[in-house]
């Protein structure tokens, strides 16, 4: 089979080696999958760089969120045991991650349903306890997973702003159905939130970015907001003042999923449920921007890191819908 390798750190496609390799043997616990999409994550980016919370013995194989079939014949979507990863013909994962594919997404969408999905729904449910009616602030709002915040906001009834880069970015946010759209580079942020909510605010912020994102969303938050950190795209980790969050009444909430899939595996799936639901209802509906061949992952995943691409970009196997 043929699966891409990364035999040392650095940027994806300096590192990244599509190679000939034997198909990959499951450990206890563990289930063989043909991959028939796997979707490209920021975190693909971050192992190769030896940057990410895990880091897998080398040579590993990236790509740790796929659709595909297992052995016995189930359609299913879930992360991948590392270090046989998603970017390969076939992939390992653990039998009790893998959850059923929902029936009315294609392999693209489903590959792309899971994590940023299940990091949108705890970030704002599980978390910051999003309410109808409320103002949600989204960074990043057209990337994948902002995107996916985006469509989970309208979903629970919240009114969505969302922050991107540049005019192309604006209109897929636009397309995405946000309320209010402002660009970063050339709107001032503070100021037309706050214009936007009467002075009050954003009632939930959610930051996979950081650095000067998060200084301006401690600026607009609302009394009693709730700001959640999902990560550092910007690649600057921000040192909050907690006096400032003391005086302004507001609360800065982590968000881990990974650590739920350990501690809560229940939850998890009931998440998976209540996502599949609203897949099934056409409420939401992962935005694959690109679908590229295997031999285009290494490409796809430093465009990924570069942040040029919008929604999600999905490596598919030959034949795959």
């Amino acid at each position: 089979m043929q699966a891409w390798h990364v035999h040392s750190n650095g940027e994806p496609k300096e590192v990244m080696r599509l190679a000939e390799t034997e198909p990959p043997e499951p450990g206890p616990g563990q289930v063989r999958v043909a991959v028939r999409a796997a979707n490209v994550n920021f975190p693909d980016a971050l192992l190769c760089r030896g940057q990410y919370q895990i880091r897998p013995p080398l040579p590993f194989t990236p790509g740790v969120e796929i659709c595909g079939r297992t052995e016995d014949g189930r359609r299913v979507i879930g992360t991948v045991a590392l270090p046989h990863g998603g970017f390969a013909d076939h992939a390992l994962a653990d039998e009790a991650a893998l959850l059923p594919a929902p029936a009315s997404l294609d392999d693209a969408q489903a590959a792309a349903l899971h994590i940023g999905y299940q990091t949108g729904w705890f970030a704002l449910h599980r978390r910051a306890h999003l309410q109808a009616g409320e103002t949600l602030l989204v960074h990043a709002a057209a990337g994948g997973v902002g995107s996916a915040a985006v469509q989970l906001g309208r979903a629970a009834g919240a009114r969505v702003i969302g922050v991107v880069g540049g005019p192309a970015k604006a209109g897929t946010a636009r397309a995405l159905g946000c309320d209010l759209v402002l660009d970063r580079h050339t709107d001032d942020i503070v100021a037309a939130v706050k214009d936007a909510t009467k002075g009050r605010g954003a009632d939930v912020v959610f930051d996979p970015v950081g650095g000067d994102a998060y200084a301006k969303s401690a600026k607009c938050v609302a009394f009693e907001g709730r700001i959640v950190v999902i990560g550092f795209t910007s690649g600057h980790i921000p040192a909050p003042a907690l006096s400032h969050a003391m005086v302004k009444n507001y609360s800065v909430l982590g968000l881990h999923w990974g650590l739920y899939a350990a501690k809560d595996p229940a939850a998890v799936a009931r998440c998976h449920d209540r996502l599949t639901d609203l897949a099934d209802q056409g409420r939401i509906a992962p935005l694959v921007s690109e679908r590229v061949a295997l031999s285009g992952a290494a490409d796809a995943v430093q465009r990924v890191a570069d942040g040029t691409t919008t929604g999600r970009v999905v490596v598919m196997a030959e034949g795959a819908a």
